[in-house]
C-alpha cells in the first residue's frame, strides 16, 4: 500500500486503530482550587465513564462501551516523568525511561531517538505493509527548521519519519485529511497567517478524525496544547481548556465504529491536573479503551509500554 498522503479519503480499512493522545494529562485529586477537572463540565468523558472518573485512586472503570485504565507513567524510575521517554514507550512498547537510565524531554536525546528509530507502530504498520499516519498537521516553516538543523523532532513524528510516512501539511489541512492540534483550525488562521484553512466546529473536529482514522490501519492524534495549558496559566484557563478536549472528544465518540476500530485515548505524564504547579506530576495517566473486547485488552493494561502491545495484537502485527 501507499506510504503518501492521501489525495481523498480511501474507503474504510476493515481493522484500524487509533490513538487520540492528550499531552500532559493525569489523574489528580478532588481539591477544586488545584484540580481543573473538579469543575469542568465534561458531558461526553462524564457520560461515557461516570463521575469523579478523573480522580487519582478510584481504580479501574469498565462500561458496555469503554474501560478506563490509571496507567502508570513512573515506569520503575524516580524523578518526574518527561514527553520524549513517555512517547517513545508509547510507541514502542518498551521501557525507555529504564532504558536510557532517565525520565528525558522534551525532545529525544540520541538514546532517546536511537530506540525510536529501531522500531514503533509506524515501523510495524509499515513492515506488513499496512497504511499509518500522524494525522496532525505542520506548516512549511517547521519543515524548514527540521532540515536546518534549527529544530529537531520530538517522538511522534521521528517515529513517523523514521518509518518512511510523511508529515502531513498546511495542504492536508486544507483538504480534510488532517486535524489540527487545536482542533478547530482557528490557530492556524491567527498565529500561522494562513487564512484559507477551514474552520472546524469542536464536535466536527472530533469526527473528522473519526472518519479519517478509519483509511487507516494505525493513526495518531496529538494534541500538545494540554501540557501547555498545564505549565501556563490559570486554573480556570486549565478548566475551559479541558471542557474544549470534552467538546471535541464527544465528536470522535459520536462519530467512532465500535465494532471495527480501536480507540485509545491516553496520554504521557501528568500536568494539567495539578494546577499548584506548573511541573509535570507523577500521578497516573487516564488511558480509556473503546472498541472490540476493551474490557479484555484493558486487563492488559498497566503502564505506557503497555499500550503498543495492545495495538499490535489488535492488528495482528507481530508481537
Amino acid at each position: 500500500m501507499p506510504h503518501s498522503p492521501l489525495s481523498t479519503l480511501q474507503p474504510p480499512v476493515s481493522r484500524h486503530v487509533h490513538l487520540f493522545f492528550m499531552d500532559g494529562v493525569g489523574l489528580g485529586n478532588s481539591d477544586p482550587a488545584v484540580n481543573p477537572f473538579v469543575t469542568a463540565v465534561l458531558p461526553n468523558l462524564t457520560g461515557l465513564l461516570g463521575e469523579d472518573w478523573y480522580l487519582e485512586g478510584n481504580g479501574r472503570i469498565t462500561t458496555n462501551r469503554a474501560s478506563f485504565i490509571p496507567t502508570d507513567a513512573n515506569l520503575g524510575m524516580p524523578g518526574r516523568p518527561q514527553s520524549a521517554t513517555g512517547q517513545a514507550a508509547i510507541l514502542t512498547g518498551r521501557n525507555v525511561p529504564q532504558l536510557v537510565g532517565e525520565h528525558y524531554g522534551p525532545k529525544p536525546n540520541t538514546a532517546v531517538a536511537n530506540i525510536i528509530r529501531e522500531g514503533a507502530l509506524f515501523h510495524d504498520v509499515a513492515a506488513a505493509g499496512g497504511q499509518a499516519a500522524l494525522i496532525t498537521p505542520y506548516p512549511q516553516p517547521y519543515f524548514d527548521a527540521i532540515n536546518s538543523g534549527r529544530r529537531l523532532y520530538s517522538a511522534v513524528p521521528l517515529a513517523v519519519t523514521s518509518a518512511g510516512f510523511p508529515l502531513m501539511t498546511a495542504d492536508d489541512l486544507r483538504n480534510g485529511r488532517a486535524v489540527s492540534p487545536g482542533f478547530t483550525g482557528q490557530g492556524w488562521r491567527d498565529h500561522l497567517g494562513f487564512d484559507d484553512i477551514p474552520l472546524l466546529t469542536l464536535a466536527e473536529a472530533g469526527q473528522r478524525i473519526a472518519a479519517i482514522a478509519q483509511t487507516y490501519h494505525f493513526s495518531f492524534f496529538e494534541h500538545w496544547p494540554s501540557d501547555r495549558s498545564g505549565h501556563r496559566g490559570t486554573l480556570a484557563q486549565a478548566v475551559s481548556h479541558l471542557e474544549m478536549l470534552d467538546a471535541a472528544i464527544g465528536g470522535l465518540l459520536d462519530a467512532w465504529d465500535d465494532e471495527r476500530g480501536l480507540l485509545i485515548i491516553t496520554s504521557d505524564h501528568g500536568n494539567i491536573e495539578d494546577k499548584s504547579q506548573r511541573k509535570h506530576t507523577r500521578n497516573p495517566v487516564p488511558t480509556i479503551l473503546i472498541g472490540p473486547q476493551h474490557a479484555k485488552l484493558a486487563q492488559r493494561l498497566h503502564n505506557l509500554a503497555d499500550i503498543a502491545p495492545i495495538v499490535k495484537s489488535f492488528l495482528n502485527l507481530p508481537a
